[in-house]
């Protein structure tokens, strides 16, 4: 009892001065840092050595930033100083680890200085990635403070001066010196071929990350900034070698037919033709899969980065990959200059539009598809707003596909339209009402495997119900509907409870069947299409070309880094966003070629032993993979589109698009043309469509007006374009 006592009073009496306060704090931090990275983060510790270059790597940065709070003389505030920094540093661990939990990646400079143009969007899921474990980060810092409230913490009145802070931060600098040092000696070249940030973070911790993010953030803009037109030449010459002509068998044989794009979101090829409880999980994606007009293809990828959605979808729409180190459309969506699908269509006669029943600033939406030529915008404004008729992320899959038929009726043929689900979103949370009692999910322990099939379920009866509507209208018979997956749903870390459901053993799941998850589904539906199940390799940067191929468009003089997926003359390869390849033979994981983790694809089984012909294919995969993503990055952090325009096409002008009267555009056009218009409403004897639509949507129960009537507030013209509240506000 007495030893315990005399303890009690080392430890107190050792935290009274303000440099042991700081030792406190760092080596408080440094406690928490461990546990993430063991608990929260996989940075891949493969050897001893690099256990301790974790170990050591927060402990440096910690010591500068703390420190700084030491050089302010007056001794109240310089404690304080010290909790706010100590406060900011485990924010900052804090909101990577929660991070890491949805994206398996460390937050950029870049992601969070757009954050705000996803914020407003955000629902439910951030809340459900929270962890009870979690109140370990935090704890310390309580415990601190109230000892410091109730003078269990004295605060120390001794002057210091400069030379002890300067000391303090000196050892800091020279434990952080000493930890780059012995990571270079581990992987030489850390911070010059940075492919991986996870490599980063696993030798200098998460504050050197940071730091070291920024400072390359700051000089890629100031690249930018000192681009110009003679930057294109390479990107040309590269794309000029991958392009890959047309199949005869397949060009124009959808000429100016309607596109419709159907987003599932998070939605995998694994679903298809599974069975839950001896039901189908998506009945009629099934059927659509297997029809005698439908293409579709079962090695299809997702090559989805830091901005998830909106990568997915830019890449569909230019065939240009995300950056590496954010979201494309919120990093540089506001100022690059695109040649994208709405635009290259609109050379045909193509109007086009967006449906999605979320804010039109999430994902910087808003400024975004005015640089890509989008006529209209449906947003979160042009739906219901009853509380009960969104999900986490927006309106329900069910209501927009039902409450869009009343402005698609008025758009002039041929068009573009684009139709962004979000109920199939993380955390997969459906309402009562809107679960179909015939269908019983699995009850594993992980409650976001048992939703997703729901939520999964639910999406497919949506889209189903759209489709009855597209063949009641007459719009089936002159339109080309695309499906395609956005991006995996369920990740890494629940892939091993998955794997007995979708036949697969957990003991033997590694890396290879993690990659294979990657798969999403993507398949063309017409009615005079000649349908197969293609098991070719392809992701969805090849989207573009191939769309535009069967409308005979000729894509040779655009900046495409995808193939057309029906082409003989195709490359036979993918590269994800992260530098893993997936050939016919291979899939590379590492971005490092034969010395990265290198498995044939058709077994799953590791090669270890190259031969000459294995070594030679996969370095020439390796070089190739690492071009397309150089020369896309290069593209479009640079915004060298802007100097390059091909033959024919029409740059847009982003200054003749408000998507705050959408609805009264398209009706003074209808009325323009006359006879002349093309809207399904002019070609119905100027009636509406729309009582066509049946849902057994609940929310819409004994409200059909939501489904045939424009809101009041549309029809009144109330809504505000989201530029112009900026231009307001700046006033």
């Amino acid at each position: 009892m007495l030893k315990e006592k005399n303890m009690k009073k080392k430890i107190s009496n050792f935290i009274q001065t303000r440099t042991r306060f700081l030792v406190l704090l760092v080596f408080c931090f440094w406690i928490k840092y461990i546990f993430a990275a063991y608990f929260d983060f996989n940075l891949g510790l493969s050897d001893p050595y690099q256990h301790i270059i974790m170990w050591l790597s927060p402990i440096g940065t910690a010591v500068i930033l703390i420190s700084i709070g030491f050089y302010i003389p007056k001794p109240i505030i310089s404690y304080i100083a010290m909790l706010i920094l100590d406060f900011a540093n485990t924010a900052l661990l804090f909101v990577n680890i929660i991070y890491y939990r949805q994206f398996t990646d460390f937050l950029t400079i870049k992601t969070m200085t757009n954050a705000g143009k996803v914020s407003q969007g955000l629902g439910k899921s951030t809340v459900t990635l929270l962890h009870p474990s979690d109140i370990l980060i935090w704890i310390d810092l309580i415990v601190i403070i109230i000892l410091l409230v109730i003078h269990k913490i004295r605060i120390d009145q001794k002057s210091y001066g400069l030379s002890m802070p300067i000391a303090i931060t000196s050892v800091g600098a020279l434990i952080t010196t000493l930890n780059i040092f012995l990571a270079e000696t581990s992987r030489p070249r850390l911070l010059r071929n940075t492919f991986d940030r996870s490599y980063v973070v696993k030798y200098l911790g998460i504050d050197a990350f940071t730091a070291y993010d920024g400072f390359k953030s700051a000089q890629n803009v100031q690249v930018t900034k000192n681009a110009n037109a003679s930057d294109l030449n390479d990107i040309l010459n590269f794309t000029k070698k991958t392009y890959a002509a047309p199949s005869s068998a397949y060009f124009g044989v959808e000429k100016n037919k309607n596109v419709i794009i159907i987003h599932l979101e998070s939605f995998q090829q694994f679903l298809i033709n599974l069975k839950v409880n001896g039901k189908e999980v998506t009945p009629f994606l099934n059927l659509l899969y297997r029809n005698k007009h439908t293409l579709s293809f079962d090695n299809f990828y997702h090559q989805v980065g830091l901005g998830r959605t909106s990568d997915a979808e830019n890449m569909l729409e230019t065939s240009t990959y995300g950056i590496s180190d954010g979201s494309l459309f919120t990093s540089l969506g506001s100022e690059n200059t695109f040649q994208a699908a709405p635009q290259i269509l609109r050379q045909d006669g193509y109007t086009s539009a967006v449906f999605h029943g979320n804010v039109g600033t999430f994902w910087n939406r808003n400024d975004v598809y005015k640089n890509m030529g989008y006529n209209y915008f449906f947003d979160r404004n042009y739906y219901s707003s009853q509380t009960k008729d969104s999900s986490g992320y927006g309106l329900k899959d069910k209501l927009l596909f039902a409450e869009s038929i009343k402005y698609l009726e008025q758009m002039q043929q041929p068009f573009y339209a684009k139709f962004i689900t979000v109920t199939n979103h993380i955390p997969f949370e459906l309402d009562k009402e809107d679960r179909d009692p015939n269908f019983q999910t699995t009850k594993t322990r992980d409650q976001t495997i048992n939703n997703y099939f729901e939520t999964a379920h639910y999406l497919d009866e949506a889209v189903h119900e759209f489709f009855n509507y597209l063949k009641a209208s007459g719009l089936y018979k002159n339109s080309m509907i695309v499906i395609y997956g956005d991006h995996y749903g369920l990740s890494n870390s629940e892939n091993e409870t998955l794997a007995p459901i979708i036949n697969e053993s957990a003991d033997t799941w590694n890396t290879y069947n993690n990659v294979q998850m990657q798969r999403v589904p993507f398949m063309i539906h017409a009615n005079n299409l000649k349908g197969k199940i293609s098991h070719e390799i392809a992701g969805e940067i090849d989207v573009l070309p191939t769309l535009l191929h069967l409308l005979g468009i000729n894509n040779k003089g655009y900046v495409q880094f995808g193939n057309d997926m029906l082409s003989p003359h195709r490359q036979n390869w993918i590269v994800l966003r992260n530098g893993t390849i997936i050939s016919s033979k291979y899939i590379i994981v590492g971005d490092k070629g034969i010395k990265g983790t290198v498995y044939n694809r058709i077994n799953g089984r590791q090669i270890i032993n190259f031969s000459p012909q294995e070594k030679k294919e996969i370095t020439t995969l390796a070089k190739k993979a690492k071009d397309s993503l150089h020369y896309s990055d290069l593209l479009n952090n640079h915004n060298l589109l802007r100097f390059y325009t091909p033959a024919g096409f029409v740059p847009v002008d982003p200054t003749q698009f408000n998507y705050s009267d959408n609805y009264q555009k398209m009706i003074a056009i209808r009325q323009d043309l006359a006879d002349s218009s093309t809207s399904l409403y002019s070609r119905n004897h100027n009636r509406s469509t729309t009582k066509l639509y049946k849902t057994d949507a609940s929310e819409l129960h004994n409200r059909e007006k939501d489904i045939t009537k424009v809101p009041e507030e549309v029809l009144k013209n109330q809504l505000t374009d989201q530029d112009d509240k900026d231009k307001n506000s700046k006033k």
